[in-house]
């Protein structure tokens, strides 16, 4: 018998929350939680929670300072949630972690591919066998979606970590943004998605190159996407 995936619902609005309660109920184990401080209680205790959807505007710690501290805690995808929808406030929350953004008012529909989306890529290579790669200084563990730089531990937020892995199993060949945003999120290209795309990996050149104005790894092949050789 398989395991409901667990989801936190992150919302200083009562009605939100309990209007995200009805739609994911019927196939997922959902928890609340009201502010910041609260979801990273919740993770604190519930560290096998599969994807968190994250209000931005709360007050006391706001949903990019929330996703930082979560960050420190969990590798679990985090879909946020806001009426925002400058480009601005997508940069800064996928900086802080995020791995997808949703845009009120939402449909049922955009809402259940999105979350389904993220915890196919957070589960799916869940009890598979080992396999560990090496490139240069960085060690890749396929397995366990873990990463090192230079024998130390690399965080890397999930979206970031299935970028990287698209990549290295691509590696020689010139990935298009197109090519990296519908295989990660699991969606049509769209004006704007080139955006996304090069946020993530700005975010994943920082963690994983010795400089990343001077990236050896990922390199940017101009006009055309990046490539790992």
């Amino acid at each position: 018998m398989s395991t409901l995936a667990r989801i936190l619902i992150v919302d200083d609005d009562p009605d939100i929350r309990k209007v995200l309660q009805l739609l994911l109920k019927d196939k997922y184990f959902v928890a609340e939680a009201a502010d910041g401080v609260e979801a990273i209680r919740y993770i604190q205790s519930n560290p096998d929670t599969d994807l968190v959807v994250l209000d931005v505007m709360m007050p006391g710690l706001d949903g990019i300072q929330t996703c930082e501290k979560l960050r420190e805690l969990s590798n679990a995808p985090v879909l946020f949630l806001t009426a925002k929808s400058a480009e601005q406030d997508r940069v800064s929350a996928y900086e802080s972690g995020g791995d997808d953004f949703l845009s009120k008012p939402f449909s049922q529909a955009e809402l259940l591919a999105k979350v389904s989306s993220l915890l196919r890529r957070y589960q799916e290579y869940r009890g598979k066998p080992a396999t560990v790669l090496t490139l240069d200084n960085l060690e890749v563990d396929f397995a366990s979606r873990t990463v090192k730089s230079g024998g130390k531990p690399v965080t890397l937020t999930d979206t970031e970590y299935s970028i990287l892995e698209y990549m290295l199993k691509n590696r020689g060949t010139v990935v298009t943004a197109s090519d990296l945003y519908e295989s990660v999120w699991g969606e049509k290209f769209l004006s704007g998605s080139g955006n996304t795309v090069m946020v993530h990996v700005l975010n994943l050149r920082r963690k994983i190159e010795e400089n990343p104005s001077a990236p050896r790894i990922i390199r940017t092949v101009w006009g055309r996407g990046y490539q790992i050789d």
